[in-house]
């Protein structure tokens, strides 16, 4: 294998080069984990707002859906290309720009009198989204000693689970109460919030390595890259492949009414963030474990909706394939940072794209599979692909930290 031997870690890692802190700076994570709590939020909104958006607007509801197609395809350029961008400026610059940018996009989107100028809301929050996510890896890096790495992503991430249980919900209801304005509105001050915490928190942070379009290639030939991007193709596609769809699931095997398919999605969302505690606890102890045993489950839970979706066990297993979705992050991003310790802003950027580019085909390939095979075909192929990333990240997949050959 070509990854850094441990003395070139160490060498990699010395904090007078990437700036990594001896003491965790808490205060800093938690500052990130608002921010991603802002951005999730505003990702979400439009889903819960379509209708009346779309009626407000004069546009027709699937226009409109083109504002969430909009932030992940600009996300998936953002991702890979932001460290390139910015690599001369101070990297807790770079995050407060994008914190504003997350602000503006929201006030655009309150304001918008077209789907024109809706789009170009969306277009700037998939900048700040993709430039955000590929970033957070590589500064909690830095924030923290490498040890405690995975509980600084587990911190990060969870807002990502609280946004995902409260967003939707709370968009709808806000949306109903005083128009979807508002909920714009909101979401532009839980973002300027984020931007004052990140103010008062996070540390000055030099850029550190060397990013270009040549360090994404080299970044991409280090072999243990390549096998985690694979896990990451695989789970990502698996999953959305097969929970894209569970809903029509949901109606017509278990025959479950709207109330409680709303109480299964709360299982799910309720695992989730249970999960990606879970998933920092065990990366800390064993990454290995982490990134294999997550999709594992999911594959084991799609499974399950397979064989016994027509019983009340579905309830437990819709909620433990939440719970694994959950944990998937923590272990992988730190896994990729880890594998790439000297450019791990890059890593980040590639693992961004490749969830991105993973989601939309999931997606299709669901939706082809249930069009022409019903919708057990897209769970099928969910447990296998899934399956196949567990099988790969435990063979393949990273050795403990003080491996000579990790």
């Amino acid at each position: 294998m070509t990854e850094p031997a441990t003395g070139v870690m160490d060498a990699v890692l010395d904090p007078s080069e990437t700036g990594e802190r001896s003491e965790p700076a808490w205060g800093a994570v938690v500052s990130l984990a608002l921010g991603v709590f802002g951005l999730v939020t505003a990702e979400f909104l439009p889903a819960s707002l379509l209708t009346p958006l779309a009626q407000d607007l004069g546009i027709t509801e699937g226009a409109a859906g083109q504002a969430v197609t909009a932030t992940a395809v600009i996300g998936a350029i953002a991702a890979p290309t932001m460290a390139i961008v910015t690599k001369r400026l101070d990297r807790r610059l770079v995050m407060w720009a994008l914190t504003v940018l997350l602000v503006l996009s929201n006030l655009v989107a309150a304001f918008a009198s077209s789907l024109p100028v809706l789009l170009i809301a969306r277009i700037m929050l998939g900048i700040s989204l993709g430039g955000f996510w590929s970033m957070s890896a590589a500064m909690a890096m830095r924030l923290v000693p490498m040890r405690l790495m995975p509980r600084a992503m587990s911190i990060i991430l969870t807002g990502v689970s609280v946004a995902t249980v409260c967003a939707a919900p709370v968009g709808a209801y806000v949306g109903d109460i005083w128009g979807w304005r508002t909920a714009f509105m909101i979401a532009a001050v839980v973002g300027a919030l984020a931007l004052l915490v990140q103010v008062a928190t996070i540390p000055k942070l030099p850029p550190a390595g060397t990013a270009g379009f040549r360090t994404l290639l080299e970044v991409m030939k280090r072999p243990m890259i390549r096998v985690a991007l694979l896990v990451v193709l695989l789970v990502a596609s698996g999953h959305f492949a097969g929970f894209t769809y569970v809903r029509p699931f949901l109606e017509k095997v278990p025959a479950l009414d709207i109330e409680t398919i709303s109480l299964v999605l709360l299982a799910y969302g309720i695992g989730g963030f249970f999960g990606n505690f879970a998933g920092g606890f065990i990366a800390e102890r064993s990454l290995k474990a982490a990134v294999s045993l997550a999709p594992l489950l999911i594959a084991f839970s799609a499974l399950l909706l397979l064989v016994v979706g027509g019983s009340p066990v579905v309830a437990i297993a819709v909620a433990s394939w939440g719970f694994a979705f959950g944990a998937v992050p923590v272990g992988l991003q730190t896994w990729l940072v880890r594998a790439a310790p000297d450019q791990a802003e890059s890593a980040g950027g590639l693992m961004v794209m490749t969830f991105q580019v993973a989601i939309a085909l999931g997606a299709v390939f669901g939706g082809l599979l249930v069009d022409n095979a019903g919708v057990a075909s897209a769970f099928a192929y969910c447990a296998a692909a899934t399956l196949l990333a567990a099988l790969a990240a435990f063979f393949l997949g990273p050795k403990p930290i003080d491996d000579p050959k990790a």
